[in-house]
């Protein structure tokens, strides 16, 4: 065991916490006016309604095409295609969650979160078969190149 006296230490810190200010340690966030806050939260609600939809339905719309991948993604280069668009679907995705939590907007974020997730899926049928940890089949075999 170590040989020092934790009581005197901590009696320290308070001493040191007793001299400096309850407004330098925790900072308060209500020191806006309310002028100011009225304006940082109509700015907030002018962007929510355009810019968080648009990034939304640009990543709805490429979770749903990729249902639709034309290409074969079996081996190769079409499946390195592919999985570089499974993570265009995943950053899309977060991209999309990260707006929407920023702008309050709960049920378009539950729509990107599910992005994500469809997102993980789809790079999981495809790369757990791959790396050993699933089983793999005729579509996802266990090799990445075509020989």
């Amino acid at each position: 065991m170590t040989d020092r006296d934790w009581d005197a230490e901590m009696r320290k810190i308070d001493k040191q916490l007793e001299s400096v200010s309850d407004e330098a340690i925790l900072p308060s966030r209500g020191a806006k006016t309310p002028a100011v806050r009225a304006q940082v939260e109509a700015a907030q609600q002018s962007t929510s309604t355009f810019g968080v939809f648009a990034r939304l339905t640009l990543a709805v719309t490429l979770g749903v095409a990729i249902v639709f991948w034309p290409y074969g993604a079996r081996c190769g280069l079409g499946l390195a295609g592919y999985l570089a668009a499974v993570a265009t679907l995943l950053t899309a995705g977060v991209w999309a969650s990260v707006w929407t939590w920023r702008h309050r907007a709960a049920k378009a974020h539950t729509l990107s979160l599910l992005l994500v997730l469809w997102g993980l899926v789809l790079a999981a049928v495809d790369v757990l078969p791959r790396v050993g940890y699933a089983k793999p089949s005729a579509m996802h075999p266990a090799n990445w190149s075509c020989s």
